[in-house]
């Protein structure tokens, strides 16, 4: 039996020394060259230097080293074509039986904020050739990239005399997976260093890294995990409660936008299935929570509650009177945390450190994947809109707050709001005159004197015509309906202000 030959060729030293002793106990020849030579050496451990197999010395500074014939042909050799087996021995070409490699720590580096000069100089060029390589080959080599792997192959190749084809199979996507991720994570470090952001016109790398598994997606049958982008973190902080569900995250991330919406503002906003079911303005952060509940109390038990501002134990003390899944804020007061722990142990307890993970927005659907930019709505102004009516700028801070609340919620979306606080919202209708009707009759009296926004425009009078005969004083909507014409004059005659912005705000 011909002697098996091993590359070793590792940034990460993890377990290594322990893998090349047992592979020189079971009669291998161990390869190797700089950093890696060295550890194994001084181990004790008998080396042959990829120098002694190219003939060449390692040069540019070590960018080059093991590129070169007499190491890829051993590794990309088939050993079942003659052709190949005839180059190998007119080229005295020694085969290599596996290779084991992890790469220049380039992430880690980007993430320290170095310039452009280190992050190129930690660019692996050899590492990834030699992964690529072993795993385009792995009918013939093994492939180990993971530190978490050396046992596995360890035990089979003690057990079979060899790595079973199933697992070298798993080996070899790993490190498809592990040069993918590494050439995404390059591509976002030094466009973040040239400041050149992905956009939208050529191709967008995506490595996606599980970090938070979950126990199903939406319903049991589903598997699911969070997973982040290259050189990406969490943008917030689980202080307390169980494990976060799929469900949560969803509902979260609605929380997380609505607080970027009324950052400006103490303000409250309670989520329940992806969409508000009530929100709140006020300096009282008591009392904006109590606002905020009274919208839509029923809808409000199981839901998520997102605030702007710190929370204080008053506060809490009345959201730990209810049931609520989640809560989120930008900080809590001293003692606010361990009080909700200790009241509501489920309570999932989440610190947000503002920010987000991705520019874009990926969506998966049967047809592909939709991406789009993800960001918030531009602001609407008096000076870039169209009163029709008589205009009303006493009643402006309500048109903006209702207006906000309506780009959060699920289309169609139709909010009635007063004095900073939401009285009723019809999200998710497929008829936009139900969401009217809807969300009057959440309001019931409170309408009167009231303002409403709908996140798109009015397609016919009768929205307008339920507003007026409820009391609404003011509406703002984008425009832009075949009907408008018909939609204004109804206004007009009704008595009813609209502010025209010319931009929609679905959210499907």
């Amino acid at each position: 039996m011909s002697e098996k030959r091993a590359l070793i060729s590792v940034w990460d030293k993890e377990g290594v020394v322990e893998l090349a002793k047992s592979l020189s106990r079971a009669g291998w020849e161990i390869i190797s060259s700089s950093g890696t030579a060295r550890a194994l050496r001084e181990a004790g451990l008998e080396i042959r230097e990829v120098a002694d197999l190219t003939g060449y010395p390692h040069m540019l500074g070590g960018r080059v080293k093991t590129l070169h014939p007499s190491i890829f042909g051993g590794i990309l050799a088939r050993r079942h074509f003659d052709e190949d087996l005839n180059d190998v021995e007119r080229f005295g070409i020694p085969l290599i039986d596996m290779v084991v490699c992890n790469l220049y720590p380039f992430e880690e580096v980007s993430r320290k904020g170095s310039d452009l000069e280190t992050l190129l100089e930690n660019i692996d060029i050899g590492g990834v050739t030699l992964i690529r390589a072993a795993a385009k080959n792995y009918h013939q080599v093994i492939l180990l990239t993971d530190p978490k792997d050396y046992s596995k192959a360890l035990e089979e190749i003690s057990s079979e005399g060899n790595v079973t084809i199933k697992t070298r199979q798993e080996f070899a996507l790993k490190g498809f997976a592990t040069t993918a991720s590494y050439d995404a994570t390059i591509h976002r470090g030094i466009s973040r260093e040239v400041g050149k952001p992905a956009s939208l016109d050529g191709m967008i790398p995506l490595a996606l890294k599980p970090v938070l598994p979950l126990r199903y997606g939406e319903n049991p049958h589903q598997e699911a995990a969070l997973a982040l982008p290259p050189l990406s973190d969490l943008p917030w902080k689980q202080l307390a409660g169980k494990e976060m569900s799929y469900n949560n995250i969803l509902d979260l991330d609605a929380a997380l936008r609505g607080s970027a919406l009324f950052q400006d503002e103490p303000a409250v906003i309670v989520i329940k299935h992806t969409t508000p079911s009530g929100i709140s303005l006020g300096s009282n952060l008591e009392q904006a929570y109590l606002d905020a509940v009274e919208c839509d109390p029923v809808s409000a038990f199981g839901g998520i509650v997102g605030l702007t501002r710190e929370l204080d134990m008053r506060t809490a003390e009345r959201i730990a009177a209810n049931y609520t899944e989640v809560l989120v804020a930008p900080s809590y007061a001293r003692g606010v945390v361990e009080f909700l722990s200790g009241n509501r142990p489920n309570l999932r307890v989440i610190h947000w450190q503002g920010g987000r993970v991705s520019p874009f927005q990926y969506t998966g659907t049967w047809s592909g994947v939709l991406v789009q930019e993800d960001c918030l709505p531009p602001l609407p102004n008096e000076s870039n809109g169209e009163w029709i009516g008589k205009p009303r700028p006493d009643l402006w801070p309500d048109l903006l707050f209702a207006w906000k609340s309506c780009a959060l919620s699920k289309s169609n979306a139709i909010v009635v709001a007063a004095e900073g606080k939401t009285l009723g919202i019809g999200r998710g209708f497929t008829s936009r005159v139900d969401a009217v009707q809807w969300a009057l009759g959440k309001a019931g009296e409170s309408s009167r004197g009231a303002v409403l926004a709908s996140d798109a425009f009015f397609p016919f009078a009768d929205s307008i015509e339920l507003a007026a005969a409820a009391g609404i004083q003011a509406i703002i909507q984008p425009g832009g309906s075949i009907r408008d014409k018909e939609v204004f004059e109804a206004a007009t005659s009704l008595g009813v202000s609209l502010f025209i912005t010319g931009r929609r705000t679905f959210r499907h």
